[in-house]
């Protein structure tokens, strides 16, 4: 089963393809992806990468975590599960009176 990690402080000009690179090194990656700003496209310093299974994703941890690339020192963790966003009520802000749904 395919296994999601969080790479934290990455320098800004690393790209999806060094994620790759490096993380093949240790395991089958199935995806790389740097998280980035939605107006200017610039990198937010983040990124997940997908590895084949939980081996190669224990390994990357194991291998990678405090490893440097590009000048800085990584951070790989699991990643965590997204939190379920709540909808605002279709009724505006949410805002509830006493006594009025």
């Amino acid at each position: 089963m395919p296994k999601n990690l969080y790479i934290g402080n990455l320098a800004y000009e690393v790209t999806e393809e060094d994620l790759k690179r490096n993380f093949g090194e240790v395991g089958e990656v199935i995806s790389a992806n740097i998280v980035k700003d939605k107006y200017t496209g610039i990198s937010r310093g983040f990124g997940f990468v997908e590895m084949i299974n939980e081996e190669d994703a224990q390994e990357a941890i194991k291998k990678l975590n405090g490893a440097e690339l590009a000048g800085r020192k990584i951070v790989v963790q699991e990643a965590r599960p997204k939190r379920e966003q709540r909808r605002a009520s279709s009724r505006g802000s949410g805002f509830r009176r006493r006594g009025r749904f």
